[in-house]
């Protein structure tokens, strides 16, 4: 989800589309979000890890 949430934050940036860009910010501030609850060590909709 982070991966895919900068992909589009570049590629907003690049062809200067705002939709991209909102949805890359989105996207990366979830998956950051997921990866830090799930780093340390608390369980994601009942799994341990979240990929």
């Amino acid at each position: 989800m982070t991966v895919l949430g900068i992909v589009l934050l570049v590629l907003g940036f690049v062809f200067a589309i705002p939709l991209l860009w909102t949805l890359g910010i989105i996207l990366t501030v979830i998956g950051v979000a997921l990866l830090l609850v799930g780093a340390v060590g608390h369980e994601i909709l009942g799994r341990r890890h979240y990929w």
